[in-house]
C-alpha cells in the first residue's frame, strides 16, 4: 500500500470511530471487560498509528508551524481515542443497583471523560497559540475563555457523576431504599444547570475556533460551515433546554450527553491532522 493510500485509509479510519462507538455502545451496551479492553487497547493503538500516517509524524519536523499544528490537532483527538473504551461499557446503568455492582466501571468511565476534557483544553490552548502568529487573536481568545471556563466546570460535574452519585447509590443499595433524600433534589437541579452552562461553554467555544480557523486559512468554507452549523444548532438546543425542559428533554439530552460536545472538535483535529501531514510532504 503507497503512501497516499495509508494516508486516506487512515483518515476514514479517524472519521468511522466515533459512529462506531456510538453504534456498538448503544446498539450492544456493556460487554464483559474482559473482552472489551483488549479491544480498546487494539483501537488506541490503530488510532495513534492512523494519527501517525495522517500527519502526526509532523512533530518531528524542525518546521514551527507544521510541528505545533500536529500536536495541537492531536490533543484534539486523544479524548476520543479515550472514550471507544464506551463501545464496550456501553450507556450508564439505570438503576442504584447496577451501578454499584458495577461501580469501578462508571467511576472508570467518569475518569476517562476528565482526562478527556483536560486533553480538549490543551488543544484549545495550543491552537489558540499559532493562531495569534496568523494574526488571528479576537475568535481564538473567545475561544480558549470559553474552553477554561467549561472544562473545569465539565470536570467537576464528571466527579459528580462517577464519585458523588456512586456513593449515594452504595448508600441506598445498603440501606435497602430506592428513596431519594429530600436534601439530595436542590444538588441534581445544581449540577443539572453546571451541565447547561459547560456544554453551552463548549459548543460556543467550538463555534468561535471554527471562526478563527476559518479566517488563519485552515479550515474550508465547506468543512467550516458544517462545524458552525451544529455547533449553533447545539448551542441553542442546550440553552432552550434549560427554559423549555420538556419540549427539548429528548434534544437537550442528546447534544449534553459528555462525551458529544468533544465530537467537533475530534472531527477539526482529525482534519487539521490531515493539512499538517500534507504541508509536511511540500517541506520534505
Amino acid at each position: 500500500m503507497n503512501s497516499a493510500a495509508i494516508k486516506t485509509t487512515s483518515y476514514i479510519y479517524l472519521l468511522l470511530v466515533p459512529f462506531i462507538v456510538a453504534g456498538l455502545g448503544f446498539g450492544v451496551g456493556h460487554i464483559s471487560y474482559k473482552l472489551y479492553l483488549p479491544v480498546w487497547l487494539l483501537n488506541v493503538v490503530l488510532m495513534i498509528m492512523a494519527s501517525w500516517s495522517l500527519g502526526l509524524h509532523a512533530i518531528l519536523l524542525k518546521n514551527d508551524e507544521e510541528n505545533k499544528l500536529a500536536r495541537a490537532a492531536f490533543f484534539l483527538i486523544v479524548p476520543w481515542i479515550l472514550i471507544s473504551v464506551f463501545a464496550g461499557l456501553g450507556p450508564p446503568p439505570d438503576t442504584a443497583a447496577e451501578w454499584t455492582t458495577s461501580v469501578k466501571e462508571q467511576q472508570f468511565r467518569y475518569f476517562i471523560l476528565v482526562i478527556s476534557g483536560v486533553f480538549i483544553a490543551f488543544g484549545f490552548v495550543s491552537l489558540r497559540g499559532i493562531l495569534k502568529t496568523k494574526g488571528e487573536n479576537y475568535f481564538s481568545l473567545l475561544a480558549v475563555t470559553a474552553v477554561l471556563i467549561a472544562i473545569p466546570l465539565f470536570i467537576l460535574n464528571m466527579l459528580y457523576w462517577g464519585f458523588y452519585l456512586s456513593e449515594l447509590f452504595r448508600i441506598q443499595v445498603n440501606n435497602n431504599t430506592s428513596d431519594i433524600p429530600e436534601w439530595f433534589l436542590p444538588v441534581r437541579q445544581l449540577f443539572g444547570l453546571i451541565s447547561v452552562v459547560e456544554v453551552a461553554l463548549t459548543y460556543f467555544a467550538t463555534f468561535a475556533i471554527v471562526f478563527s480557523l476559518r479566517k488563519a486559512g485552515w479550515l474550508s468554507k465547506t468543512s467550516g460551515f458544517f462545524y458552525i452549523l451544529f455547533s449553533l444548532l447545539a448551542l441553542i438546543i442546550i440553552i432552550l433546554s434549560a427554559f423549555f425542559t420538556e419540549a427539548f428533554k429528548t434534544a437537550g439530552f442528546a447534544v449534553s450527553i459528555p462525551a458529544f460536545p468533544f465530537l467537533m472538535p475530534y472531527f477539526i483535529g482529525v482534519n487539521l491532522l490531515r493539512k499538517a501531514g500534507n504541508k509536511s510532504l511540500n517541506i520534505l
